[in-house]
């Protein structure tokens, strides 16, 4: 496996990938890998015939009281675990190459973006839309894979890819868990023993409301009935625990069409999301 932090040794290297014809398909990560990347870069060889993986935390996806500076790093190991699974480049830049002196650039995303995460975590989306805007260009791959577990930012690089014409096959893939039922999610790593065990408590008050809501029982009862869930096992504060159209993310308060309900809390110091497929009578 290459491991390269020069853009043009990036290219150059992906001209080599791609002279064969054969696809490449990238996977974009912050690293910290867990199983839930390693499950992105086996659907990758299922669609590309080459795999870059790109590791990047990225400042602009960030808020000023957020976790840029504590967020997990740990770059040999990651290195190690993508080498181990047949990757093929490794591409690790840093903050220069990505942001140089005089960048002025800001991909913005209305609609998708607006609300949720959105609404919680301003200018979130204008930095993940930014960078993957980026490292479309830079790769340049076939198609890309991206987890359903950060539903909303699917949404997001879906509708950048569409709008401006990029042309990649965007593939989600959906979210990998625990044995538990926990998503899978670096930001677990800063959970302690027993934050991990109430940290169950989102999939689970989702999937109950899921329950309710597909027995018919209305959407504004349910989504309460799910954050009192979360109440009562120590998340606090409560972003949002909303059923939204599955493809425009628009609120729903009737489940008549297939849709997504998604949740986010604070459990201690650390921001836990999850979401559902919820499905009309």
């Amino acid at each position: 496996m290459q491991t390269l932090s020069d853009l043009p040794a990036l290219r150059a290297a992906v001209a080599g990938l791609k002279a064969d014809g054969k696809p490449l398909a990238l996977v974009p990560t912050m690293g910290a890998l867990h199983d839930g990347h390693m499950a992105l870069v086996q659907e990758a060889k299922r669609h590309g015939r080459h795999v870059v993986v790109s590791i990047f935390v990225n400042p602009k996806q960030f808020g000023p009281a957020e976790d840029l500076d504590a967020y997990p790093r740990r770059e040999a190991k990651d290195a190690a675990m993508l080498a181990a699974a047949g990757v093929d480049l490794l591409w690790l830049p840093p903050v220069e190459v990505m942001y140089p002196t005089g960048f002025a650039t800001n991909v913005s995303v209305s609609g998708v973006s607006e609300g949720l995460d959105g609404a919680a975590r301003p200018g979130h989306f204008d930095g993940v839309a930014t960078v993957v805007t980026k490292l479309f260009n830079q790769v340049r791959p076939d198609v890309a894979i991206f987890g359903e577990k950060d539903y909303q930012q699917l949404a997001v690089i879906r509708q950048a890819n569409s709008d401006l014409d990029i042309g990649i096959d965007i593939i989600g893939l959906p979210t990998q868990r625990a044995e538990d039922g926990l998503a899978l999610s670096s930001r677990n790593a800063y959970l302690s023993e027993a934050e991990r065990k109430a940290a169950l408590a989102l999939p689970r008050a989702l999937g109950e409301a899921k329950r309710l809501m597909e027995k018919g029982e209305s959407v504004e009862s349910a989504t309460a009935k799910a954050m009192i869930i979360l109440e009562n096992h120590g998340f606090w504060p409560i972003d949002y625990v909303t059923l939204c159209d599955a493809v425009t993310l628009e609120p729903m308060t009737v489940l008549d069409r297939p849709a997504r309900l998604l949740g986010a809390a604070k459990l201690g110091k650390t921001r836990l999301i999850d979401n559902i497929a919820v499905e009309p009578k």
